[in-house]
Formats: C-alpha cells, sequence, structure tokens
C-alpha cells in the first residue's frame, strides 16, 4: 500500500473517501486489538528482562532500552506552513520509540512535528513525561556484572548524542572531549543503540508504504504507524529470528562519529553515572575482548 489514495481507489473499485475511511478506520482497528498484547505498558518484571537480553546479546549490564526518533515522510498537510518540514527538507511526522535488544517495540509515541528535534520530541512524549516524573515503574538500582563491592547503578535506556544526560538516559561523549576510555564507552553504548535502527530498517523494510510520502491526513499517517508498528511486534513474535551473541569483529561501530554537544546541561549526577559506566567499561570484570578495536 502507498501514498496515493486515488490510486488505491481506482485499484479497488471504491470511492475515494470510501478507500481513506476504510484505511484509516482498519489501521486504528489493528492498534486496538493488538498493542493490549504485542505492546503492553512494561512492568517492573518485564523491564528486568528486557535489561538480561540486553547484556546477554550486546553485553551492556543494566540497560532497559535504545530509544531513537524516526522521521515518516508526508505530502504536506493543508495550512500548517512549516511545522512538518523537517531538518532533512522533506515534511515528516516523528515516531519516537523505545525497543528492546532483540527490536521489539516497547513503547511508542507517534505525530510530532517533524521540525522539532528528537530530544523535544522526547520531552514532549508520554515516555519522556513518564520518566521525568518518576512514574516507569523502572527495577531498582543493582550493582554491575563483576562489580559487587562497588555502588549499586540505576537501570537506564541508550540514545544518542540529540538527547539529555539523564541519571535513567545514556548518552555518548561529545567529541571534543574523547580519549580512549570514552570511545570504548561511546562503541558499548553504540552495540545497544543499533536495536532501535534495525528496528526502524525492519518497518520501513516490511511495510513499504514508507519509503515514499504518506499522502493522507496526519491523523491517517499516524494511525497506519502505529499500526506498523504494533504489527511489527506481531511478526517478529510469531515468525521472527532472533540474534545470538556473537564476535562483532566485522561490525563498523556507529558509537563515536559526528557526535557533538547540544547545550543540555545534564547535573552531576548524570555525569557521574556516565563516568562510573565509562570506568566499568574499561575494567576487568566489564570489558569485552574486541573493545579496543574500536578505540
Amino acid at each position: 500500500m502507498g501514498g496515493n489514495m486515488k490510486a488505491h481507489s481506482m485499484y479497488f473499485l471504491r470511492g475515494e473517501s470510501t478507500t481513506r475511511t476504510i484505511i484509516s478506520e482498519t489501521s486504528q482497528v489493528i492498534w486496538d486489538c493488538l498493542h493490549d498484547i504485542y505492546m503492553p505498558i512494561p512492568s517492573k518484571e518485564h523491564w528486568k528482562k528486557v535489561a538480561d537480553r540486553f547484556y546477554d546479546l550486546w553485553n551492556i549490564p543494566n540497560c532497559i532500552g535504545a530509544i531513537d526518533g524516526k522521521h515518516f515522510k508526508i505530502k504536506c498537510p493543508s495550512n500548517t506552513g512549516s511545522a512538518y518540514f523537517n531538518y532533512k527538507h522533506y515534511f515528516s511526522v516523528v515516531l519516537m520509540a523505545c525497543v528492546d535488544a532483540d527490536g521489539l517495540f516497547l513503547t511508542i509515541d507517534v505525530g510530532d512535528y517533524g521540525r522539532n528535534s528528537d530530544g523535544r520530541v522526547f520531552r514532549r512524549s508520554s515516555l519522556g513525561i513518564t520518566l521525568e516524573n518518576n512514574a516507569l515503574d523502572i527495577p531498582e538500582p543493582k550493582v554491575l556484572p563483576g562489580w559487587e563491592n562497588k555502588d549499586k547503578f540505576p537501570h537506564y535506556f541508550v540514545a544518542d548524542e540529540a538527547f539529555p544526560l539523564k541519571t535513567n538516559i545514556m548518552r555518548p561523549f561529545p567529541k571534543r572531549s574523547l580519549n580512549k576510555e570514552r570511545r570504548i564507552y561511546n562503541y558499548r553504548c553504540s552495540r545497544a543503540r543499533r536495536s532501535v535502527e534495525c528496528s526502524f530498517g525492519m518497518l520501513v523494510s516490511k511495510f513499504r508504504l514508507f519509503e515514499q510520502p504518506i499522502g493522507c491526513k496526519v491523523e491517517t499517517a499516524e494511525a497506519l504507524i502505529k499500526a506498523a508498528c504494533v504489527l511489527h511486534n506481531f511478526i517478529r513474535i510469531k515468525e521472527g529470528v532472533f540474534s545470538t551473541p556473537s564476535h562483532p569483529s566485522t561490525i563498523n561501530s556507529m558509537g563515536y562519529q559526528n557526535i557533538e554537544d547540544q547545550g543540555i546541561r545534564p547535573t552531576r549526577a548524570a555525569e557521574s553515572n556516565r563516568d562510573f559506566l565509562c570506568d566499568y567499561f574499561v575494567s576487568n570484570e566489564g570489558k569485552v575482548p574486541w573493545q579496543d578495536n574500536f578505540s
């Protein structure tokens, strides 16, 4: 299904308004029927399972999700000016997503203006608001593997440089302050962040309508994206092939390229947590054999 409603109406020999209504209502019904089963609100026990899987698969402890935003092309909505015109020079709506280590969507927020940065979209999203209000039911801090004699470390999400550094959000070190240890930290976090990038890639590959601008109302575009996300989870759970831990020597790092400070001043506690995790990654207990190849 592509983005031209007139073409669909001619193909199925139905009126254009009828076609629009069918697509919009069907997308909403798919979401309503499936999201409680295949994208439920994560509980504390679920977050713990996500953290265990991130450690088993990507060697990153206490991580409960990878966060990123994805721009979906749309036709310019009427009377919206430049609100949906993004920095990539096309009109879009933003999907803000958090995924687990296997590329399953944990939470999504769809529909923010394309001109907004990922950091701003996240702060306005339900996940960002819930996290800021300490209402996300995140598990209690626990010690990092092998560091039983050290302080407990909070569970956290990994994100790229567009997001703020917070107690429960770990972002890369900025490019201008990198040394060997910080490059290793950026690389280790980038391994977990690949999960969300892979999720977006699988989503677009499976649902080809997202390869071109979606020619419908913004509300319908949002319904299509939400339906596609929950169907992605359904397909992955029913028929997906899941990764197994492997040596990543042939995988290029994406963790410390083009990293710039976004001017958002983190708290001292957040900076201390990032330094603590950085120290863990270069310690005998926390390092992986191949990480020096990417420093």
